[in-house]
C-alpha cells in the first residue's frame, strides 16, 4: 500500500491561525492540506475563546495599544512583533473576519459594541457576546469547506515532522542544511500512518495548558507542535511563561473546565474572598483590572492564606449591563450548575490557560528550520513577552497566519524532490504490536498533570522544579519504552508529547531565576 500524499503546504491545526493561513493561501491559488486531530471544528482553543479579538480602534493611537501589550508582557516583548500585530489589526479584522467570513460582531447604536478587558486601557475588543471564538471558528470552517484549494481532514494527527537529514536513509544528506519536508500523519479511524510531503509545513497546533491539572483548554492541548518541533531541531523560546487564567469556574468532581471570561471583570465584576473582603486593591494599583498573572497569584495567595478552595467573583452587585444579554453562555452554563450569576457571586479558581512561548519564529512565522512555519499559540512571536494581554491571542494567530501565507505564496512552485520521497522510509510499525493499556495511559497523564500543577504551576521554587524534573525524567523513560511497543494512537501520542513538553517547561523555568509576568519564582520554603 502506497501510504503517501504530497501537497503544496501542509497545515497542522485548524483554529484561527491555521484556518487563516489556509484561506489566505487559497486566495493566492496555493493548495494546502489542513489536518485536525479533532472530529469537528469544535476541537480547538479558538472555539473556547469567549472574550473577543482586540483591534486598534479608529479613535485611539497605536502607541496606547502597544503600551498595553508591553505592560502586560512585563517589558520583554519583541518590539517589531508588537508593531506588526497592532498595525495590521484593523486591516485584517475588517478584510478577513468582517468582509470575508462575515462574523456578526455585537453592535450598539449602529457601531461595534467594543468591550474592555483586564489590563486594557480602553474599549477595543470586538466580541460576539461571550461566544466570540465559537462563532469565528464556525464561520472559518464554512469558508474552508467552500475552498477548492483546501483539503480538510478531521481525525488525522501528526506524529512527527519529516526532517532531512534526520529521516533520510542516504548518509550523504548529513552534509545538507537541515529542513522539514512533511510529517508522519496518523489516520485515527484506520490506524494507518501516512507520509505527507510538502515543501512548506505550518504548525498551528495550539498550546500546552492541559499538561496541568487545572486547565481551560481542551484535554488534548498538550504541546504536540512544540514537542514535534523540538524533536526536529527547531529553536524554542519563553516556555516558562505559562499564563494562568485567574477565573475558571470552581466545580467539584470531573466536570469539564469552564472559563469565566476576562470581560466579566471588564464589565465591573470584583473579586472577593469568602470572608467578604474585596482584596485586589491590596495586590495591584489596577485592582480587578490588573494583568492575569497578578490576579492569578493574588487569588492563589488568598486561597492559601484562608485555606479556601476558591474565591468569589461578584458581577451581580456591580454590573451596569444586562448580564444575561452580555454573557449568555456563561449565564446558561452556570445556571446548569445551579448558580444564578445575576443574583450570586461566582466561585472561581485559576487554571492554566495560555503558553506565551513556543516555536521561535520571525515576522512571517518562519522557524529556524527551513520549510517550517509556526503560527498561533504553538509559536513564540515575541508579541506577548512574559504575559499575554487579554484578547490578543486570536489577533496574533490571524496576523501570523496571514503573514505566513504571504511569505509562502511566491514560492508555490517549489516541490519536494522525488529522490527525497524515496529516501524517507514509510512508518515502521512494531513487529509484535500491542494494544495500549488505557489504565496505564490515564495514570501517567494524571501523574504528569499533578506534577506540573504542584511543582511548576502558579508559584515555583527551585526545590519544586528539581523534583518535577526528576519525576518527569523517570516517567519519560518508561513512556518511551511503552510508546515503542504499542500500536500508535492519539492517546499514546499525547502522552509522549505531554511528558516531553512538561520537561521543556520545567527546564525553561529552572534556567530563568528572575520572576517576570507569568513566571514567578519564590524562595524555597
Amino acid at each position: 500500500m502506497n501510504e503517501t500524499l504530497q501537497t503544496d503546504v501542509l497545515i497542522i491545526g485548524n483554529g484561527i491561525a491555521g484556518g487563516t493561513a489556509a484561506l489566505e493561501l487559497a486566495r493566492r491559488g496555493v493548495r494546502s492540506l489542513l489536518i485536525s486531530k479533532g472530529a469537528d471544528e469544535s476541537a480547538t482553543n479558538t472555539w473556547l475563546a469567549q472574550g473577543g479579538i482586540a483591534a486598534l480602534s479608529e479613535e485611539e493611537s497605536p502607541d496606547v495599544f502597544k503600551q498595553d501589550i508591553i505592560r502586560s508582557g512585563d517589558g520583554i516583548n519583541h518590539p517589531p512583533a508588537v508593531d506588526q500585530v497592532v498595525s495590521l489589526s484593523r486591516e485584517l479584522v475588517e478584510r478577513i473576519l468582517i468582509e470575508k467570513l462575515q462574523v456578526p460582531f455585537s453592535t450598539k447604536n449602529g457601531k461595534f459594541d467594543l468591550a474592555r478587558e483586564g489590563a486594557h486601557s480602553t474599549r477595543r475588543v470586538l466580541n460576539v457576546k461571550d461566544m466570540t471564538g465559537r462563532v469565528i471558528q464556525q464561520h472559518l470552517d464554512r469558508a474552508v469547506r467552500r475552498e477548492p484549494n483546501i483539503t480538510m481532514l478531521y481525525r488525522h494527527q501528526a506524529i512527527d515532522l519529516l526532517a532531512c537529514p534526520h529521516h533520510s536513509t542516504n548518509p550523504l544528506r548529513q552534509y545538507d542544511e537541515p529542513r522539514v519536508v512533511g510529517a508522519y500523519v496518523l489516520n485515527l479511524d484506520s490506524g494507518r500512518v501516512w507520509r505527507v510531503f510538502a515543501r512548506h509545513i505550518i504548525l498551528a497546533t495550539g498550546g500546552l495548558s492541559s499538561i496541568f491539572l487545572h486547565s481551560t483548554n481542551p484535554p488534548h492541548a498538550v504541546g504536540n507542535g512544540i514537542a514535534m518541533a523540538q524533536r526536529a531541531g527547531a529553536r524554542l523560546a519563553n516556555l516558562e511563561y505559562v499564563q494562568f487564567h485567574p477565573t475558571s469556574l470552581y466545580q467539584k468532581g470531573d466536570e469539564k473546565p469552564f472559563l469565566i471570561s476576562e470581560a466579566v471583570r471588564g464589565e465591573g465584576a470584583k473579586l472577593v474572598n469568602r470572608k467578604g473582603d474585596f482584596f485586589m486593591s491590596r495586590y495591584s494599583d489596577q485592582a480587578d483590572l490588573a494583568p492575569r498573572d497578578e490576579v492569578s497569584r493574588a487569588i492563589y495567595e488568598e486561597m492559601i492564606r484562608h485555606g479556601d478552595d476558591y474565591v468569589l467573583l461578584d458581577l451581580a452587585s456591580f454590573a451596569k449591563i444586562a448580564i444575561e444579554e452580555r454573557f449568555p453562555t456563561i449565564t446558561e452554563h452556570c445556571r446548569s450548575q445551579g448558580l444564578d450569576i445575576t443574583a450570586r457571586p461566582i466561585p472561581v479558581v485559576p487554571a492554566a490557560h495560555y503558553s506565551c512561548g513556543g516555536v521561535l519564529v520571525d515576522l512571517h512565522g518562519r522557524a529556524s528550520l527551513e520549510g517550517l512555519y509556526a503560527v498561533g499559540e504553538v509559536s513564540c512571536t515575541g508579541v506577548h513577552g512574559a504575559n499575554r494581554l487579554a484578547s490578543v491571542s486570536l489577533l496574533e494567530g490571524m496576523v501570523w497566519g496571514a503573514r505566513a501565507a504571504e511569505d509562502i505564496a511566491p514560492r508555490r512552485k517549489e516541490s519536494v524532490e522525488p529522490w527525497l520521497v524515496e529516501e524517507i522510509p514509510p512508518w515502521r510499525y512494531p513487529p509484535q504490536e500491542e494494544e495500549p493499556d488505557p489504565a496505564l495511559i490515564w495514570q501517567d497523564m494524571v501523574t504528569i498533570r499533578y506534577t506540573m500543577w504542584n511543582y511548576a504551576g502558579i508559584i515555583r521554587t527551585n526545590r519544586r522544579l528539581d523534583r518535577a524534573r526528576s519525576d518527569l525524567d523517570y516517567l519519560r523513560h518508561r513512556i518511551l519504552k511503552f510508546y515503542q511497543k504499542v500500536a500508535v494512537t492519539a492517546a499514546i501520542i499525547d502522552l509522549r508529547d505531554s511528558v516531553q513538553t512538561s520537561l521543556l517547561v520545567v527546564e525553561a523555568a529552572r534556567h530563568n531565576q528572575k520572576s517576570r509576568g507569568a513566571h514567578f519564582m519564590a524562595p524555597n520554603p
